[in-house]
């Protein structure tokens, strides 16, 4: 079964609510099998539009990726992020 990945190209505006963002995601990430494979650091836009962040997190599955996503633990997390960034957030299907 392949993999899912959440694929996120972020601004951040508020570095503290940020924080408390990125801190609350731990539970459901442990929850639903997410493994952090780039977060930040550096990068190189060679095509259209970027952002400062991009983070790469593997999941199990394709399902977990969605429902990880989805989840209660998740939406609350993310309501800490609204208004500290500007976030797109893809989740595909690996290969």
């Amino acid at each position: 079964m392949p993999k899912g990945y959440w694929i996120a190209h972020v601004t951040v505006t508020d570095p503290e609510q940020y924080a408390i963002y990125a801190a609350a995601t731990a539970e459901p990430f442990a929850k639903y099998g997410a493994n952090v494979l780039a977060r930040g650091g550096t990068y190189s836009a060679l095509e259209g539009a970027d952002r400062p962040r991009n983070v790469v997190i593997e999941f199990p599955t394709m399902q977990a990726a969605l429902d990880c996503y989805n989840s209660p633990e998740y939406q609350a997390a993310r309501a800490n992020r609204i208004g500290a960034g500007v976030a797109d957030i893809t989740i595909v299907e690996g290969a």
